[in-house]
């Protein structure tokens, strides 16, 4: 393994918060349901703060350009939140972008301020919808009154507000997901992301669906909200970057950006994940010596062995995190390694999550590691069916079509990740 240097370093750093006051009937994330006055969520935290204190004293957060605290519901408790993120503001010298993920029950105005002050500068609120009938069907514990004064107090504490939104819902109505679009945007929302609803196994959503209580979300409805709300945000300023999110100039999520562009990047907490190169999880490695690899996972001792990507996710349980963090126990977790020639189709898929598609270098690596004639067909078969274009710098790009049949473009060059 070559030694470790400034590109093997993470770029964006990730910690969860696996807590909510209640779950959702669609959310199958790896989230728990506590009081907020629960001690455990404290612990938590702390433990999260002092496992980055370890990694910024091996250098590991020298990189990080974004972070974001993600969940779960990062603010169920406003004090154990303003800790971490000073610390991630402190521990991570040249970040520029400092997220932090919220529900309007839990965010106050004075919790905005809090925020603020501790050096949150980006909000992403989870709205969904702001339909009370539509609220109660997904099981969310605000209402549409409560997610507006949650989203005008980020927006008063002088933060960015970026809200997400649903599709597809039991309930909904090309006029309310319209209204919902203007309801953020009339708050001061210069990002918003619409997500289509899935159907997660052993929800209570997906039990309902089975038993013919909800019904299963209907394709063409949803393609149709897609545009709707395409068109909708388009009209107000805001432009598609990403295949569910829009922005106003000089609002992307730098953080998100990453995920879709092959940037290295350090998760921390209960199933947090990373992806790193080999360099970088060495470093990790030798920062946290307990990590503890299950032996089948553990390839990277041969260094014959094609390995461009590690990812990796920590799978000890919140309470187990903390006792182990508190003890210098040791933390579980999940090894993933990639060849070379994955790692490229991995970055083509996800390039064409983006506007900007895939770009002509991007083309030229799958070419040098052998995929050749495999990856003209893919392009072919993308063009020919209207998924993807030619753009004038050679870049292949998702046309209207691909950007509402993305699994079908996005397996096209995933496919391409074994001969």
């Amino acid at each position: 393994m070559s030694p470790a240097g400034e590109g093997d370093l993470a770029r964006a750093l990730y910690l969860h918060v696996p807590f909510c006051v209640r779950r959702c009937r669609y959310c199958d994330f790896a989230t728990c349901a506590v009081s907020c006055d629960d001690p455990l969520v404290g612990a938590y935290e702390a433990a999260l703060s002092r496992t980055a204190e370890r990694l910024a004293s091996a250098g590991l957060l020298s990189g990080v350009r974004t972070a974001y605290v993600g969940g779960g519901t990062p603010s169920i408790a406003t004090a154990p939140l303003a800790g971490l993120v000073g610390a991630v503001g402190r521990l991570c010298p040249r970040l520029g972008e400092l997220t932090c993920e919220a529900n309007p029950d839990s965010l106050s105005p004075e919790a905005s301020r809090i925020l603020a002050s501790s050096g949150v500068g980006r909000v992403s609120l989870g709205v969904q919808s702001l339909a009370d009938p539509e609220l109660r069907r997904l099981g969310r514990v605000h209402d549409a009154s409560r997610a507006r004064a949650a989203a005008r107090g980020v927006v008063d504490a002088g933060m960015r507000l970026s809200c997400d939104l649903m599709c597809a819902i039991p309930l909904q109505t090309p006029e309310s997901l319209a209204l919902s679009i203007d309801g953020v945007l009339e708050c001061g929302a210069g990002h918003v992301s619409v997500y289509p609803l899935t159907v997660e196994d052993g929800t209570p959503l997906a039990r309902a669906c089975e038993a013919g209580e909800e019904a299963y979300p209907d394709d063409d409805f949803e393609a149709d909200l897609m545009e709707l709300a395409a068109r909708t945000l388009q009209s107000h300023g805001l432009a598609r970057y990403e295949v569910a999110s829009y922005a106003l100039p000089g609002q992307r999520c730098a953080h998100n950006e990453a995920y879709w562009t092959g940037v290295p990047y350090l998760g921390v907490g209960t199933s947090a994940a990373s992806m790193l190169t080999p360099g970088g999880y060495g470093m990790l490695r030798e920062a946290l010596p307990l990590l503890e690899v299950r032996a089948e996972d553990e390839t990277l001792s041969h260094d014959e062995t094609d390995v461009a990507r590690v990812r990796l996710t920590m799978v000890d349980p919140p309470r187990d995190f903390v006792r182990a963090v508190d003890s210098g126990g040791r933390l579980r977790v999940e090894v993933e390694t990639l060849t070379t020639r994955e790692a490229v189709a991995e970055d083509m898929m996800l390039s064409l999550r983006m506007t900007e598609g895939m770009p002509p270098e991007l083309v030229g690596r799958g070419r040098s590691c052998g995929m050749g004639a495999a990856l003209d067909r893919a392009i072919e078969r993308a063009t020919g069916d209207g998924l993807a274009e030619r753009a004038s710098d050679g870049s292949i790009v998702p046309t209207r079509r691909g950007w509402l049949l993305g699994n079908e473009l996005y397996g096209l060059f995933w496919g391409l990740a074994h001969d």
